[in-house]
C-alpha cells in the first residue's frame, strides 16, 4: 500500500466484538502486513483511510426522472457496510395483511437477500478502480452495482451452482472469520432462495467491467397475473415443494386471502391438486 499511515479503529471494534483478535500477529497472518512489515493494500480498505465509497441513491418511482434522496459512505468498508445496510433497511418498508384478526407485516424486500447482494458487491468488486459501489433503490427494485465483472472462466451458470472463485481472497478470508459471510459461493444461492416462492425474481447482469444484483420488490408486478398464469403458478410451486399452504399462494400471486382461496378452488374442483389437514394444519399437495 502507498500510504502506510493507516489506521483501525473501526476494524477494531468490528473484530473485538466478534471476539477475533486483531493484533500484528494477526494482521499479518490475515494477509494486511506483509512480510517486511509493510501495510498492504487489503489493509487500506479495512483502514479508516480507505479510498472507495459506497452510494446510495432513493428514486421515488421505476426510473430516475424523480430523484429523493441520496446518501455516501466512507471509511472501512466495515464501516460502510454496516451504515449502508441501515440505510437501505430504513427504505424496507414495512407492509400489513391481515390473517383473520391477525395481523401479519410483509417487507419489501427480504432482508437476507438485501444482506447477500450487499456484501457481494463489496467483498468481490474490482479495487483497482476507483470508482464507487453503487445502490439505487427504486419504486419497484433495487440494484446492487458493483465495478469489475465476473472473475475470468467464470460464468452465471457457475456462481448459481455456488461456485465461487475470490476476486479479493485475503477480504473474502477476513469476512468469513468475522462471520459475515458464511462459506464461499453461496451468497447468490441465497438471494435466488428468498425469492423462490414469488412471481419475480432477483436478475443477475454481469458485464465487461460491472456486476449487477437486481432485487425486485414483493407485489412490484405492474399488473396481477392472468387467471391462467396464476394456476400454472400455483401448480408449478406445487411440483417444487410437494404441497404449498394458503398463505405461500398469496404471497406467491400478490393476492388477497379470498383471491388465493378462489385459485385453490379451482385447482381443487378440477382434481389437479388434493388437500391435506384441517384450519391452520390445511396443505395442497399434488393431485
Amino acid at each position: 500500500c502507498l500510504n502506510q499511515e493507516l489506521s483501525f479503529d473501526y476494524s477494531c471494534r468490528v473484530f473485538e466484538d466478534a471476539g477475533t483478535p486483531f493484533a500484528e500477529p494477526n494482521m499479518r497472518t490475515l494477509g494486511l502486513i506483509d512480510t517486511d512489515g509493510y501495510f498492504t493494500n487489503a489493509a487500506l480498505l479495512l483502514s479508516d483511510q480507505c479510498e472507495h465509497s459506497i452510494k446510495c441513491a432513493v428514486y421515488a418511482e421505476a426510473g430516475k426522472s424523480k430523484f429523493k434522496a441520496r446518501k455516501e459512505f466512507f471509511g472501512s468498508i466495515l464501516k460502510q457496510l454496516d451504515e449502508a445496510y441501515d440505510y437501505i433497511s430504513l427504505n424496507n418498508n414495512q407492509n400489513s395483511t391481515f390473517d383473520g384478526l391477525k395481523r401479519v407485516d410483509h417487507p419489501d424486500y427480504p432482508p437476507e437477500a438485501l444482506r447477500e447482494a450487499l456484501l457481494n458487491a463489496v467483498v468481490h468488486r474490482d479495487y483497482d478502480y476507483s470508482g464507487s459501489t453503487i445502490v439505487n433503490i427504486y419504486g419497484n427494485r433495487i440494484e446492487f452495482i458493483s465495478i469489475g465483472g465476473l472473475v475470468k472462466g467464470i460464468t452465471v451458470i457457475d456462481i448459481m451452482n455456488g461456485v465461487s472463485q475470490p476476486r479479493n481472497t485475503v477480504i473474502a478470508g477476513i469476512f468469513y472469520r468475522l462471520s459475515l459471510i458464511e462459506s464461499y459461493g453461496t451468497g447468490i444461492q441465497r438471494i435466488m432462495e428468498s425469492y423462490q416462492n414469488t412471481p419475480e425474481k432477483p436478475m443477475i447482469q454481469p458485464a465487461p467491467v460491472s456486476f449487477v444484483v437486481c432485487l425486485p420488490r414483493f407485489g412490484s408486478h405492474s399488473a396481477p397475473l392472468a387467471p391462467e398464469a396464476q394456476v400454472e403458478a400455483v401448480l408449478e410451486l406445487v411440483e417444487q415443494k410437494g404441497y404449498v399452504t394458503r398463505k405461500e399462494v398469496e404471497k406467491l400471486l400478490g393476492v388477497a386471502k379470498h383471491a388465493a382461496i378462489g385459485v385453490l378452488g379451482k385447482l381443487l374442483e378440477s382434481g389437479k391438486i388434493g388437500k391435506t389437514g384441517a384450519a391452520r394444519s390445511v396443505r395442497y399437495t399434488k393431485a
